[in-house]
C-alpha cells in the first residue's frame, strides 16, 4: 500500500512550513515528492553506536543505496564511514543505520548522500558515556497532538545546549480522523494532520507519521539529539492491548491487522530498533530501560463503566475491588519482559550502578479522585466527560483509582515490579507519561519507600484542566491531600521534563511553555523534585 494511494495536498495538511523540507518544495503533495523529504534523525544511543535515520525517495521511484558519514566537525574535515543499506517503497523509503566503532560521550555530525551525490540536512547526536559520568541531562515528552497547538515544547528543548538525550514516552501521534480529538473548532488552524480519516491501514499510519514529522520544531529535535522512543496506545489505537483497543470496532477490520501495520509503519518511521524493549547503559551514572505496555503483553483493562450498570454499583464494585481487581494473571508487561526487568535491575545495582531509570507509557503511583471533584465539572462540559467524573468518584469512594487503563487496573503487576526493585536495591526513578499533566509520586510498597515517580504534561494535548471549570491550584492541592503517594502535580499546563541525573542525585523539572495556541520557544520551570541516592523518596 503505496504512499501515493493516500496523497494529500501541503499547503492545507502541513502548513507552509513544509515547503522548507528538501524534496517538498518543489512539488504539491508528498506522493510526488522526492529527495530527502523528512530530514535526519537519531536513536538507540550507546558507548560506540548510534542508529541514524531518513527517508530517502529516488527520482525513479524505485529502490536506492544510500551511505551515511559522520564527523566530530561540522564541516566533515575527517568523515566517518558509517554504512550503507537499500530502501525501496517495502519500508516507505525510510532507512535505518547503526553506524558502530564510536567514541563514548562524543557530539557527531553527519549526513546521508544518494546515488546522485544528494546529501540530506546535517543531523547532530551523541553516544553515551563509559565510565565516570559527572552529569546526564534528558528531555522527556509524551501526548504530542498536533491539532491541538504547536510543538513549541520540542522547539524550547532543541535550544538547550546541555542535553544529552530526548526520550518520548508514547503519544507521538494521535490515530483519530481529524476533527475528532480535537474537534475542528479546537483544532489550531493548518494544523489537521493527514489522512483526512482515523488510521487503520498501513498507508494511513505512514501518512499520519509523514504529515507529523513535517513540522519544523519537531524535525528540529529530531535533527539535535539522539532520541529513546517507546510507543504508548495512540500510535495504534486508544486505549489498546494485546487483542484489541478502545478505539477499534468490529467494522474496522481485524486487530492483529491494524496492529501489524501500526508497528510496522512505526518502525520504519521512528529511529528505534525493533527490539520491544532494551536497557542502555549510561557509562557508570546510571541504567536506563525503554520497555513495552500496550501491544503485546498487557492484559485486557478492566473497564469501569461495564461495573456501574447493576441495582447497586457500589456493592458491584467493591467485590470487584476484593476478587477481580486484584487478578495476579492480569499484567502490563507479559510474564516474559517482567522476568527480564527483574533480572537487569539486579544486574545493573550489582554493578554499582547509582541510578535504576526505567520509561513507562503510564501512571504507576496510586491515584483517586477527591469528593470535591464533583464540583469541579463545567456545566457545559459534555456527557461523556461527567460520566467519567461520576465513575471515577464512585470508584475512588470504595479505594479503587479512577483510571483503571493505566497500572491502577493491574495492581498485582505493580506489586510484582516494585517487589522485584526493592529486593533488587535498585534506585529506581520511573518516567511516565500519558495523562497530559505533570505529577509527581513517592511509590511505596508494603510500607516501605520503592521509588519516586516523575510523570509529564503533555506537549500539546490537554489535560484535567479542559474538562473543569475550576481553579488549577485548588484542584491539584485536593489531589495531593486525597492521595497519600501523590506529592505534587499539575493540571493545567504543556511542556516536558528535564531529568538531571548525577551520581548523588536526581532532579527534575517540569518545564511549562507559554502556549501551544502560538508558535514561540518560550518555557519556564514551574516545578522541580529531587530524590537523593539511597533515600527512594524525594527530598
Amino acid at each position: 500500500m503505496r504512499v501515493d494511494r493516500r496523497s494529500f495536498l501541503l499547503t492545507g495538511s502541513l502548513g507552509l512550513g513544509a515547503f522548507a523540507l528538501p524534496g517538498f518544495a518543489q512539488t504539491p503533495s508528498v506522493a510526488d515528492a522526492r529527495g530527502f523529504t523528512h530530514s535526519v534523525a537519531s536513536g538507540e544511543p550507546a558507548a560506540d553506536s548510534v542508529l541514524l535515520w531518513t527517508r530517502y525517495v529516488p527520482a525513479g521511484g524505485d529502490s536506492a543505496e544510500l551511505k551515511v558519514e559522520l564527523s566530530e566537525s561540522a564541516d566533515f574535515a575527517r568523515p566517518i564511514d558509517g554504512g550503507r543499506m537499500i530502501t525501496g517503497p517495502w519500508r516507505d523509503w525510510t532507512a535505518k543505520i547503526t553506524a558502530t566503532g564510536l567514541k563514548p560521550g562524543t557530539r557527531y555530525h553527519y549526513r546521508f548522500i544518494a546515488p546522485d551525490g544528494g546529501r540530506s540536512p546535517v543531523g547532530r547526536t551523541k553516544t553515551l558515556p563509559d565510565g565516570a559520568t559527572r552529569q546526564f541531562k534528558a528531555a522527556v515528552f509524551s501526548c504530542s497532538n498536533m491539532a491541538f497547538g504547536y510543538f513549541n515544547a520540542y522547539a524550547h528543548a532543541a535550544d538547550q545546549g546541555d542535553v544529552d538525550l530526548a526520550i518520548h514516552l508514547g503519544d507521538y501521534f494521535y490515530e483519530y480522523a481529524p476533527g475528532v480529538y480535537p474537534s475542528l473548532e479546537q483544532s489550531v488552524g493548518g494544523r489537521v494532520p493527514a489522512p483526512a480519516n482515523e488510521l487503520l491501514a498501513l498507508a494511513d499510519y505512514r501518512l499520519r507519521y509523514a504529515s507529523y514529522r513535517a513540522d519544523p520544531d519537531l524535525q528540529r529535535l529530531h535533527a539535535a539529539l539522539p532520541w529513546l522512543v517507546q510507543w504508548d496506545d495512540h500510535e495504534s489505537a486508544n486505549d489498546s492491548w494485546e487483542g484489541g483497543a478502545e478505539n477499534h470496532t468490529p467494522n474496522e477490520g481485524d486487530w492483529n491487522a491494524r496492529r501489524a501495520a501500526a508497528i510496522q509503519a512505526y518502525r520504519e518511521w521512528m529511529p528505534v530498533s525493533d527490539a520491544p524493549w532494551a536497557r542502555y547503559q549510561i557509562g557508570a551514572l546510571a541504567t536506563l530501560f525503554r520497555t513495552e505496555t500496550r501491544l503485546l503483553g498487557r492484559t485486557r483493562p478492566p473497564e469501569l463503566r461495564s461495573l456501574l450498570g447493576g441495582l447497586d454499583p457500589r456493592a458491584t464494585l467493591v467485590k470487584f475491588r476484593d476478587t477481580a481487581w486484584q487478578d495476579p494473571a492480569a499484567t502490563m508487561m507479559g510474564t516474559t519482559q517482567e522476568a527480564w526487568l527483574a533480572h537487569e535491575l539486579r544486574r545493573s545495582v550489582a554493578a554499582g550502578t547509582p541510578w535504576q531509570v526505567v520509561n513507562f507509557g503510564t501512571i504507576m503511583g496510586e491515584t483517586r479522585l477527591p469528593p470535591e471533584a464533583k464540583d469541579w465539572i463545567a456545566a457545559d462540559a459534555p456527557a461523556r466527560a461527567k460520566a467519567y467524573v461520576t465513575a471515577g468518584l464512585l470508584a475512588s469512594s470504595v479505594g479503587l483509582p479512577f483510571n483503571f487503563d493505566n497500572w491502577g487496573g493491574y495492581p498485582a503487576a505493580r506489586r510484582r515490579f516494585l517487589r522485584d526493585a526493592q529486593a533488587a536495591g535498585a534506585n529506581l526513578v520511573l518516567l511516565s507519561g500519558d495523562s497530559h499533566n505533570g505529577w509527581a509520586y513517592d511509590l511505596a510498597q508494603e510500607g516501605k519507600p520503592a521509588g519516586v515517580e516523575f510523570a509529564g504534561q503533555g506537549v500539546t494535548s490537554p489535560g484535567i484542566e479542559s474538562g473543569v471549570n475550576a481553579d488549577p491550584a485548588m484542584v491539584a492541592a485536593a489531589l495531593v491531600r486525597a492521595n497519600p503517594e501523590l506529592k505534587w502535580c499539575d493540571t493545567s499546563r504543556r511542556g516536558y521534563m528535564l531529568l538531571t541525573l548525577t551520581p548523588d542525585q536526581s532532579r527534575n523539572d517540569w518545564v511549562f511553555v507559554d502556549s501551544v495556541r502560538e508558535r514561540r520557544a518560550t518555557a519556564r520551570v514551574g516545578h522541580s523534585a529531587t530524590v537523593m541516592r539511597g533515600r527512594n523518596k524525594m527530598a
